[in-house]
């Protein structure tokens, strides 16, 4: 358990503090309550980029990373389908400038036209180098399309199309700044050498007058069931076929979920597993290959994924996967390999929360989910779910009419 006091503010941001005297440093976490499923067809990537813009200039600060590195600080930020999240480190006794730093830019972020044009130069840039001209760089663009139907999780956190990112008039960044990123969409974690009185005191100082959205939040279409068998094939100038199998599974929140993270660590996690064993160490398919889910808060996909041999076709690799699930679903899981797995959770669960910055993120994240204490509390639910289970929701998830499939064919000549 990682203990924390929180309070809300009148305009609706919430804030946590976790108090480690045991260290001279402190770590200030904003989560924004905003990512790729928040947008709409034509203005994807959005949330992406706006990553970008925050670390451009603000009313007050013109240049972030200077302002922040004169105080012995260091900020880094992610985003994915659900939440952007932002970061900073710096000595305890510095903690108000990363509340001047981060106020600045929720109040008064630079959208001038020329900030809005050289980011969006950027995140271009970035589309093409780690999503165009990358082998494999694309696959997730297509697998998604494929799986999703109407569900923002159909495209990339990045976007999905060049075009969408060309075409973001200032309106439209407008727009979603003032919807998302207001104080109300927002969850705060301050942890370190401080005190709850003092945090108390900064927040209400540098956040307190800030207003809260007005802005309403579009609402998300969510995906029926699938009914029935997916695939798509491309051809590509990359080394290796390779294969993207992915299936349905409940949310972060649903019954189900834990389940499929741990049939995804039975089948898949470490060089023991049976994906490994059977499939690239007493096979001649695979060179590599793996399961995990995606892990999002809307239902997602559990993925197993590889790269096969020189000459051997993403369609020979379905089949002996097939063959693997097929059995795995016939089977019981061993109490020895279950407890492994959970052994496996706990060692790193322990790990995360050794770093500061992690126990500030988790209590982020899980805030924003609706409880800080799901942190502790779905770690203690995981840890007693019994072998029966988790092969019941095996059989639910892993159906033939449930996957979605894609065959990534190697276009050289050499295979």
């Amino acid at each position: 358990m990682i203990n924390y006091h929180q309070f809300i503010l009148a305009n609706g941001l919430q804030v946590l503090v976790h108090e480690d005297h045991s260290t001279k440093m402190a770590v200030l976490n904003l989560l924004y309550k905003v990512g790729s499923r928040n947008e709409i067809p034509g203005k994807t990537g959005l949330a992406h980029y706006f990553e970008h813009l925050m670390f451009g200039s603000s009313k007050n600060v013109p240049v972030f990373d200077t302002a922040l590195e004169r105080v012995g600080g260091s900020c880094n930020a992610f985003t994915n389908t659900d939440i952007t999240n932002y970061y900073i480190s710096l000595p305890a006794v510095n903690i108000e400038t990363a509340f001047w730093l981060e106020s600045d830019r929720m109040l008064e972020l630079n959208l001038s036209r020329k900030t809005i044009e050289t980011q969006r130069k950027v995140v271009i840039e970035e589309f093409k180098q780690r999503y165009l001209n990358q082998p494999y760089g694309d696959v997730f663009h297509h697998i998604r399309s494929l799986a999703f139907d109407t569900h923002p999780y159909q495209w990339p956190t990045i976007g999905k199309e060049i075009e969408d990112i060309v075409n973001y008039t200032k309106q439209d960044v407008e727009e979603f700044y003032f919807t998302h990123y207001r104080p109300d969409n927002a969850v705060m974690v301050v942890a370190g050498d401080i005190t709850f009185e003092q945090i108390k005191v900064l927040a209400d100082k540098w956040f307190g007058n800030i207003p809260s959205g007005e802005i309403p939040k579009k609402s998300i279409p969510k995906e029926l069931p699938q009914t029935g068998k997916k695939t798509l094939t491309l051809e590509a100038d990359v080394p290796t076929d390779a294969l993207y199998k992915v299936y349905h599974m409940p949310g972060k929140l649903q019954e189900g979920y834990l389940e499929s993270d741990l049939i995804t660590d039975i089948i898949g996690f470490g060089r023991s597993s049976l994906l490994e064993q059977r499939l690239v160490k007493n096979g001649h398919i695979f060179a590599s290959v793996g399961a995990y889910i995606f892990g999002t808060v809307d239902p997602g996909l559990m993925v197993f994924s590889g790269k096969m041999e020189k000459g051997q076709s993403a369609e020979n690799a379905e089949s002996v996967l097939d063959e693997l699930i097929a059995e795995f679903l016939q089977s019981q899981v061993e109490e020895n390999i279950l407890t492994k797995v959970k052994n496996q959770a706990e060692a790193m669960k322990t790990y995360e929360s050794v770093q500061l910055l992690n126990r500030a993120m988790s209590l982020a994240y899980y805030a924003h989910l609706g409880d800080p204490n799901l942190y502790q509390t779905e770690y203690e639910k995981k840890t007693r779910i019994p072998s029966e289970q988790i092969m019941d929701w095996a059989s639910t998830i892993l159906k033939k009419e449930n996957a979605s499939v894609l065959y990534y064919k190697s276009a050289s000549k050499l295979n």
